[in-house]
């Protein structure tokens, strides 16, 4: 059997399955064609009263079972549809994945209907830790419970592929689905495993996570026309639309999927991560973390920046994190930044959160296997500040064979994946 190293000596990981699914629709297919179409999924929010409310749109998944399900049903329903399809896109028995489980997920906490229905159980008039207890002795439902219980998904996501071992659950903010790959390739290096599923899903647009970013300043009030409300790199740009979603990578060593015959669908190059310390929402203003991220990935995957065909920028529409990315990607790539395509598809299906970095990284593969970069919609008015190829409203034919796609999340999370067409 032929060995397949990188230039450090380590199995070369190639992603052999792929599954999506946003406000778009479900399924690779759908979602491609909408988005090289430039086709928005972003919406008035219909799911809960917005009365009062500075942001009134959203790109919610709203035509799942569990769409009104609370946060945790939809995320599981999520994860699995595009599990699904990755495993069985790379061949696998959707029953018997031989290899371990990476979600990234967001944070949980109780949906209203739990809470009111805990709340009218109560004695009001006992003191409060008796009041808890009496609640907690007399509720004993086991969809409440688990729906409070950060690893639950991942539990049971384990028990429909599979999967290999203790499933791991991870949230690192708005790099959560860079995060998971990474932690996939990482173990498929190490010799742990010849193949890892790596899932990104968050079905969380609830009513109090609208109104936590409204507070921070963070989202846009475009709410008039929803369909042009996110604009990444533009001037006119005023925050980031909330949005669902979720993306699915069967990864494997190369040698695994050429000794079963597996369509390689791309290879995972480097992955990069840096922590920024600066504040827990905004990010270090000299971009730094985000350039040792960028010049991390890149030093993994044994390339230079001029080796680089397309950026898949995270791009969220936000003042500061656009200037940011813009600062970071010019001081690692110089000049030749400027002809470099870059592309936001957050431009037509919002900010996914603990999905995002999942869903770009598939949306990447896709663009090196077609030969097309979606573009950002909205671009209509550049931001002169932000001196990027912007591939701007209509999608732009290109031989791409190396793509570098950018997560930088709350709290400093930040992670960069590179992706390359073949193996060098």
């Amino acid at each position: 059997m032929t060995t397949y190293t990188d230039h450090l000596g380590r199995p070369i990981v190639a992603v052999t399955g792929v599954g999506l699914v946003t406000s778009l629709g479900t399924g690779v297919e759908d979602n491609w064609q909408a988005l090289t179409s430039g086709t928005s999924g972003i919406h008035p929010i219909t799911r809960f009263p917005t009365d009062h409310l500075n942001t009134t749109i959203a790109g919610t998944v709203d035509f799942l079972e569990s769409s009104d399900k609370g946060a945790s049903a939809l995320t599981y329903e999520l994860a699995e549809l595009a599990g699904t399809e990755a495993v069985q896109g790379a061949g696998f028995d959707t029953g018997y994945f031989a290899g371990p489980l990476f979600l990234a997920s967001p944070p949980v906490e109780l949906d209203w209907h739990e809470r009111l229905a805990l709340y009218s159980a109560a004695d009001l008039e006992a003191p409060e830790y008796e009041r808890l207890l009496a609640v907690a002795r007399e509720q004993l439902n086991r969809e409440t419970f688990d729906s409070g219980q950060f690893g639950a998904i991942a539990d049971r996501l384990a028990d429909r592929f599979g999967t290999v071992g203790l499933p791991i659950t991870l949230s690192t903010a708005c790099a959560s689905g860079a995060t998971a790959i990474q932690l996939g390739v990482e173990a498929i290096r190490r010799g742990e495993c010849d193949r890892a599923l790596a899932i990104g899903a968050d079905g969380s647009a609830t009513a109090e996570a609208l109104i936590r970013f409204s507070l921070l300043s963070a989202l846009s009030t475009q709410n008039g026309n929803p369909t042009t409300a996110s604009k990444p790199f533009s001037k006119d740009r005023d925050g980031f639309v909330l949005a669902e979603g979720s993306a699915a990578l069967v990864l494997e060593s190369l040698e695994s999927a050429h000794a079963r015959g597996a369509t390689v669908l791309g290879i995972m190059r480097g992955c990069g991560e840096k922590a920024d310390d600066f504040h827990r929402t905004r990010s270090k203003p000299d971009g730094s973390p985000a350039i040792a991220a960028v010049t991390a990935a890149l030093a993994d995957a044994g390339m230079s920046a001029d080796e680089i065909d397309y950026v898949n920028a995270h791009g969220t529409s936000t003042p500061e994190n656009d200037k940011m990315e813009h600062m970071s990607l010019s001081t690692v790539f110089g000049e030749r930044m400027k002809r470099v395509p870059v592309s936001s598809n957050k431009s037509m299906i919002g900010h996914t959160l603990s999905a995002a970095g999942a869903i770009e990284a598939v949306i990447s593969i896709l663009t090196m296997a077609k030969g097309v970069i979606p573009p950002t919609i909205n671009y209509d008015h550049p931001d002169p500040a932000i001196e990027l190829d912007v591939v701007p409203n209509v999608k732009r034919e290109a031989q791409v064979r190396s793509v570098l796609s950018n997560s930088f999340g709350f709290g400093g999370q930040n992670t960069c994946l590179v992706m390359a067409r073949e193996p060098v």
